[in-house]
């Protein structure tokens, strides 16, 4: 029997580069970093004062009613604004999209959000204790709250699930929605990532453990530069993408336009360390390689790599050998590019949102830049075609985007040209 075949639909992003989908890719294409000072909180004494922030997001414009936003925190709020518009993108309507056989998968990161902050404020504050906890804490903390929501604006209920596997979470949450789908259990997926952890306690918290550049206070775009010899940390960021995943027959039979087809797919973990990769890359190597065997392709298939390319020293050199251990001389021919440079680290949606650059390298045949990369760390082997400052035209027809997290998560997703 013949495995049930998987396209994208539809697409919606909220990231540091633009509210939207058009919006954030223009941005990505011309190098636009969505760096800078700190608004979210008085970073002013910390070592680290910036950040990529989702700025000027207003989810109202999407007609949502004002009560139920104030029962959303921020994250849910970027999640719901993706969905809306890859529902829309996809050709449905908040009337229509609960009709199909459809469910929801979101990778959350970290979910240190703004409220789980205001609610230990208030708890350890001794002039307001436990009897003054905000009363939405507990749902507001929930990460499962986001997708919750999501569900019940379309009233879609269909299975509603929330994966965390650190950084890997949005890449992850592709790949079960993936799964979900061959199995026929669902005939189409809301899936993506999203998180909002640009708090005072989640800096302090990556900060002390020296994750976080703080060498570019007084220079915030070029803070994040994977590969370069002169990075010195991540840049934390926020927000949320999502796909619409759907089986090609029930695209085909609506008449749905198709971006292009998740072919496969493969998860490892290093059980090695808690924050850093293996240092031959051999996880996420293998990760890979059960991606292109699920996709049925050879490594010289893959014309554009999406890196998961953090700005640190341990990733950047660990994901260098990688790419090199899977696709061996061809390595130096692959067209690489880190959009971290643009976006920052959006944690649980970084997987969701350079997915979604995959699918528009391969729609428009460009390879987004890597824009702070001045000098690649030969030092450190990196010396491949990271893609450095400007964009490149190039036929693109398969990419692979891989996404390795804290704990040794590594997920890894091959989005390839639609032909039928």
């Amino acid at each position: 029997m013949a495995q049930r075949r998987v396209v994208i639909t539809g697409l919606g992003a909220v990231s540091p580069v633009g509210n939207n989908i058009k919006a954030s890719w223009e941005n990505i294409k011309a190098g636009n970093s969505g760096v800078d000072k700190i608004t979210l909180f008085d970073a002013s004494d910390y070592p680290v004062q910036i950040a990529a922030e989702v700025k000027d997001f207003d989810l109202s414009v999407y007609g949502v009613d004002k009560k139920m936003m104030r029962k959303m925190n921020r994250q849910t709020k970027f999640l719901l604004g993706a969905s809306i518009e890859a529902v829309t993108d996809a050709g449905y309507t908040k009337e229509n999209i609960a009709k199909e056989n459809i469910g929801i998968v979101d990778g959350v990161g970290v979910g240190l959000n703004e409220a789980v902050e205001a609610g230990y404020k208030k708890y350890y504050d001794p002039a307001a204790g436990v009897n003054r906890l905000p009363p939405l804490t507990a749902p507001l903390a929930l990460n499962s709250e986001a997708a919750a929501n999501v569900s019940m604006y379309f009233g879609i209920t269909g299975p509603s699930w929330t994966l965390s596997t650190a950084c890997a979470s949005g890449t992850d949450a592709l790949g079960l929605a993936l799964d979900m789908i061959r199995s026929g259990r669902i005939d189409m997926a809301l899936a993506g990532g999203s998180d909002a952890n640009i708090t005072g306690f989640n800096i302090g918290c990556y900060q002390v453990l020296q994750a976080l550049t703080s060498s570019y206070n007084d220079n915030p775009k070029a803070a994040s530069r994977p590969f370069d010899k002169n990075r010195s940390g991540f840049v934390m960021g926020e927000g949320a993408a999502i796909l619409v995943l759907e089986e090609l027959e029930h695209a085909k039979a609506r008449g749905a336009k198709i971006y292009a087809e998740v072919a496969g797919f493969g998860s490892t973990s290093d059980a090695y360390h808690v924050t850093a990769p293996r240092e031959d890359g051999s996880g996420g190597a293998a990760a890979l390689q059960l991606a292109l065997k699920d996709a049925g392709l050879k490594p010289e298939d893959i014309q554009y790599y999406n890196a998961h390319g953090t700005s640190t020293s341990a990733n950047d050199t660990a994901e260098t050998k990688m790419i090199k251990s899977v696709f061996g001389n061809y390595a130096y021919k692959l067209h690489v590019s880190s959009t971290k440079s643009e976006t920052g680290h959006m944690i649980g949606a970084a997987g969701a949102m350079e997915a979604v650059v995959c699918v528009k390298a391969i729609e428009e045949g460009f390879v987004p830049p890597t824009a702070n990369l001045d000098e690649p760390d030969l030092d450190h082997g990196c010396d491949l075609d990271y893609t450095p400052k400007t964009g490149v035209k190039a036929e693109i027809k398969a990419t692979a985007s891989c996404s390795l997290g804290f704990g040794g998560h590594n997920g890894c997703i091959i989005i390839k040209k639609f032909e039928d």
